[in-house]
């Protein structure tokens, strides 16, 4: 399948151009509005000949003709481009190729169900759950007007509507419609379709008017914003591809919401277009590397979307951050706003924190004062449901999700032994980013807000959390490790698992249990060589192939690598972030969301994961904090400066790297490997 995408809009289509299949589609506002477009050529699909992206909102497709009564082989070639704004374009052109005059017709099939991506979402093999799926919606009626150029596809339930408007009359004939071509020897035909999606019937001709500027526009932003980031230049060419791709992967996936219009990245292609409170928070963490714009862009949306009441069908309390938005139809049928997540709201002081710590910006420190603090209490009031000291999640609404902490899939949480954990389940990673949450705004208390009480407090319960953690969650058997979670009963949840390598980056990790940690993370149970697994292989319900239990998540792998660098283990941090980096070579330099958890000796490359994620945010996120962590780049606010920490000398791979038009207290700085070390310089 091929995929582009401008903002929450995207195409999914085969690799001919055509929309067919069941989670195929155009889509805007979490909403298909096409289900079916497909090119049929004198009764017959056309053959491939190329085709592919050209920008992440754009691509193109060259075809020739089928076999076909009439049509001689290789007498047409064909070419669809394409591409998509805040509606889809597509420009059509067929040519004859002989020396003869040639009859035939051509076919758009043209359907609309308007599904709710959720719905959708449902049908997908891997994601979903195709045999219990509710059924989707039959397609809309077509309506042809008489000039033979607008069709309309309404839906029958509601007022959204698919408008499209052609650049040359066509007849409707069974739901399709054709054009009846007679092509001179080397003549050429072309068709211009634009498909506008509305929520609302009548406002197509702003949204025209919008579309048709939109190509320029879109390719502009693109150039700006790749002039505007860092650049990697020599040292490892596999390091500079995988970064490369990364800023067009994040390119792609940046959008604007709210009415200021503030950016921020959407969580990945193709179901989670949207804002998801924990992903754009890590995704922003990931890539301060890249400037501050869009981590500021994250934590202003994720303060307006703070929830301020308590509703348990949405699973939301005062203070919370929200978990997932949606639009359309699938706001209808799901949630507008959701808010069971148990990690968003640390993540979010977390995020606030770090900004800071790169920027020195006390006006945004204090602009975010309100709902840090609302973050806060929601942390000790609601976050700890049972006043243990841990912050726990249970589900309150009849349709949210059983599990609320990154691994939300519902068979994640369990035991050694296979047995699923019984809520409420106090993760063991979340518990981190909330002592790492009350240590950074701790320290923004006391140098911007000028708040010592508040600061001390937050210090004090820093470490309160850090020593009562220690004891609650930690597991002598199998070489020590902490467990997974505390369950409902308080007993720890002993699946080894990868939350141990967030734990390091957080910083909750006491040094003596540092040791331990290391050797678990790259044992052959946990380590496959391509990355950390989400579960060990011998943990009972450990699987490979299993979304949360025994794959691995590239952006999990380097959240582990930036906590054992942070914890001074390097030799360990850079054995992972080169696994990552191979890695990316076998997916066009792209990681995706996750791929299976194989041994490297057992498959010659990491194998895929069905229908991962790709572009994903926090995946796309990974090769860039990952040169992060290789260079040991760190902000030094007090003395408003870029430093880096490593002091032992680096490896022959990295020589050469060079690290050009990175931002920090609002200058640029230049990052360089000379003769083993790291040398980091301000730009004049």
């Amino acid at each position: 399948m091929l995929t582009i995408l401008e903002g929450s809009t995207f195409c999914i289509s085969d690799d001919r151009g055509d929309i067919v299949g069941e989670t195929a589609g155009f889509y805007a506002h979490d909403t298909r509005f096409l289900s079916r477009f497909a090119l049929r050529v004198a009764g017959a699909s056309p053959l491939l000949l190329s085709s592919g992206v050209v920008e992440h909102f754009s691509a193109a497709f060259y075809l020739r003709n089928p076999r076909a009564p009439g049509l001689p082989h290789d007498s047409l070639s064909i070419a669809r481009e394409r591409f998509v704004g805040p509606g889809l374009y597509e420009h059509v052109r067929v040519r004859n190729e002989c020396m003869e005059p040639l009859a035939f017709e051509v076919v758009l099939e043209v359907a609309a169900d308007f599904a709710d991506i959720i719905t959708v979402k449902l049908h997908d093999f891997a994601l979903g759950d195709p045999e219990h799926a509710p059924p989707l919606p039959e397609p809309a009626p077509l309506t042809l007007d008489h000039t033979g150029r607008i069709l309309l596809l309404d839906d029958p339930s509601g007022s959204l509507r698919t408008r499209i408007r052609l650049s040359r009359p066509g007849e409707l004939r069974s739901g399709s419609l054709v054009f009846a071509l007679r092509l001179d020897a080397h003549e050429a035909w072309d068709l211009r379709v634009e498909v506008l999606p509305t929520l609302e019937r009548g406002a197509e001709a702003e949204l025209a008017e919008r579309n048709g500027e939109q190509r320029e526009v879109l390719a502009d932003a693109v150039a700006a914003w790749t002039l505007r980031v860092p650049r990697v230049r020599g040292g490892w060419e596999a390091l500079r591809r995988a970064f490369d791709r990364s800023i067009s992967d994040l390119a792609a996936l940046r959008m604007r919401i709210g009415e200021s219009r503030r950016p921020l990245f959407a969580a990945g292609m193709p179901w989670f277009m949207t804002v998801f409170g924990r992903d754009t928070a890590i995704t922003s963490l990931q890539t301060l590397l890249l400037g501050p714009e869009l981590a500021v862009g994250a934590l202003d949306a994720l303060a307006e979307l703070q929830s301020d009441r308590d509703d348990p069908e949405i699973d939301a309390e005062p203070g919370k951050i929200v978990h997932e938005i949606r639009h359309g139809r699938a706001a209808e049928t799901w949630f507008s706003r959701y808010y069971g997540t148990v990690d968003a709201t640390p993540l979010f002081l977390v995020l606030l924190a770090e900004t800071w710590r790169w920027t020195d910006d006390a006006v945004l420190a204090t602009r975010l004062r309100e709902p840090a603090l609302r973050a806060l209490e929601w942390i000790d009031r609601y976050g700890d449901r049972d006043g243990d000291g841990f912050v726990e999640y249970e589900r309150r609404s009849s349709r949210g999700l059983a599990n609320q902490s990154w691994k939300d899939s519902g068979d994640s949480q369990r035991f050694h032994d296979g047995r699923l954990a019984e809520p409420p389940i106090a993760p063991v990673e979340v518990q981190g980013y909330v002592y790492d949450a009350k240590r950074g705004i701790a320290e923004i208390a006391r140098e911007v807000w000028r708040d010592r009480a508040l600061a001390d407090r937050l210090e004090t319960e820093a470490e309160e959390l850090r020593e009562r953690f220690d004891e609650a969650f930690w597991v002598d058997e199998r070489g020590g490790f902490y467990a997974l979670a505390l369950d409902a009963e308080k007993r720890r949840v002993d699946a080894r698992c990868s939350n141990m390598g967030h734990l390091l980056w957080s910083g909750i990790v006491p040094a003596a249990r540092m040791g331990a940690l290391v050797d678990q993370l790259l044992s052959a149970e946990l380590w496959s060589g391509w990355g950390v697994r989400t579960m060990a292989s011998d943990e009972a319900a450990f699987n490979p192939i299993s979304y949360h239990n025994g794959t691995v998540w590239p952006h999990d792998s380097a959240l582990a690598a930036w906590g054992l660098a942070r914890y001074g283990q390097h030799e360990a941090a850079r054995r992972v972030a080169r696994a990552l980096i191979e890695a990316a070579a076998h997916f066009g330099w792209s990681l995706p969301e996750v791929f299976a958890g194989y041994a490297r000796d057992e498959a010659p490359f990491p194998i895929a994961y069905p229908t991962a994620a790709r572009p994903q945010a926090w995946a796309a996120g990974t090769p860039i904090l990952l040169v992060r962590v290789l260079l040991g780049l760190e902000p030094d606010r007090p003395r408003q400066r870029l430093v880096s920490t490593l002091g032992d000398e680096l490896p022959s791979w990295l020589e050469g790297l060079r690290l050009e038009g990175l931002r920090a207290f609002g200058r640029q700085w230049s990052v360089a490997v000379e003769r083993g070390e790291v040398r980091v310089s301000a730009s004049v």
